[in-house]
């Protein structure tokens, strides 16, 4: 936990690698999978050709929330239930990113094609092309659904959630020194006390008559008392070690491994929510120009060819943009359901 801000200096690094592992692709596979074929299934006309299918997000998000709703019936730390509704809610919100990119490029094609009929030249292409612009002026901005506004309300929500998992990690993290600091001050105390008993006994025993013969029995009971001591303090000691201590340890363990999960969504949302921004900035400017476009009419060619122009000069970026923004959105997939089959691991132990 106390780590946590110490590690900026290898984030670059391990985001680099995380783009290399095989988990990375496995689930951009699936992502790409489900994305085509619910595609070709809203695109049917027939609704019997249509299946109900559950949401992306769902079918994404690991472990299902049978699982976790089975877990919660043992432990009902509000907590963590409180990070598996915020992971669930960052894979909504992941879900409606990958469809608002998907809604980008059915929108870009229109220009695509807009600039493909400028290239041919003739005078029936340039109204087919200012017909295209027109229609892309009229299209709503896929990016404005979630604007800088609510991801500073995610931000400050999960901030949140990760300030109450820290402070309840270092609330059990005290409370199970404090036990164990007890503990060994009740062994300590039970053990100088049997000692001092043994010796009273045996001083005791040496000042009598009887003391001669009586000593070595005495000496003998003693030790008993102070092995079955010992014994009955081990025991005691092991059941409230599965009891109190070991719960106490078991809760902050998995208090620990929620708020880094935390702690990464924080950083994952954070960048997603610079390329939204970046992105939403690139389709106002391009709908800007066209709405200008359709405003000097279909006999302007010469502003057309400057919209068309200016399209060209931004389609590299805008779709090495969209690209990125859908690699860290599969990334956040795969930081959250890390965290979530880490947690519930740690959750069945106890």
């Amino acid at each position: 936990m106390d780590s946590l801000k110490g590690k900026s200096s290898n984030v670059n690094e391990e985001y680099k690698e995380a783009f290399r592992t095989n988990s990375y692709i496995e689930i951009c596979i699936k992502v790409q999978g489900q994305l085509e074929t619910r595609t070709s299934s809203s695109s049917c006309s027939s609704s019997s050709s249509r299946v109900d299918q559950v949401p992306l997000s769902e079918y994404l998000l690991e472990p299902r929330q049978e699982t976790l709703d089975s877990l919660f019936e043992a432990s009902n730390n509000h907590f963590l239930a409180n990070y598996f509704n915020i992971s669930l809610e960052a894979g909504e919100i992941c879900e409606s990113l990958l469809q608002n990119v998907h809604q980008a490029r059915v929108n870009y094609r229109t220009v695509k094609d807009a600039v493909n009929l400028i290239n041919i030249g003739a005078h029936t292409e340039y109204h087919a092309s200012h017909k295209d612009i027109s229609t892309f002026a009229l299209h709503k901005n896929p990016f404005s659904s979630m604007n800088r506004d609510k991801f500073l309300e995610l931000h400050n929500n999960h901030a949140h959630l990760l300030h109450q998992l820290t402070s309840q990690y270092r609330k059990t993290k005290r409370r199970t020194k404090f036990f164990r600091s007890i503990k060994r001050a009740l062994i300590t105390g039970l053990i100088v006390g049997s000692s001092g008993l043994a010796v009273a006994l045996l001083v005791l025993s040496l000042h009598t008559m009887v003391g001669l013969v009586a000593a070595p029995g005495l000496m003998i009971l003693c030790s008993l008392v102070i092995f079955l001591m010992k014994k009955s303090k081990r025991n005691k000691r092991k059941s409230r070690k599965n009891k109190r201590v070991g719960q106490d340890r078991g809760l902050g363990s998995q208090l620990d491994i929620a708020a880094r999960g935390v702690y990464i969504l924080i950083n994952d949302f954070d960048t997603m929510s610079r390329l939204v921004q970046r992105l939403y900035d690139e389709v106002e400017h391009t709908r800007f120009l066209s709405e200008i476009c359709v405003r000097k009419g279909k006999k302007n060619r010469e502003m057309l060819k400057e919209v068309v122009r200016e399209f060209r000069m931004h389609e590299g970026l805008f779709l090495e943009e969209m690209e990125e923004l859908e690699k860290q959105v599969c990334l956040c997939f795969l930081d959250i359901n890390r965290s979530r089959r880490l947690l519930v691991q740690e959750m069945d132990k106890y």
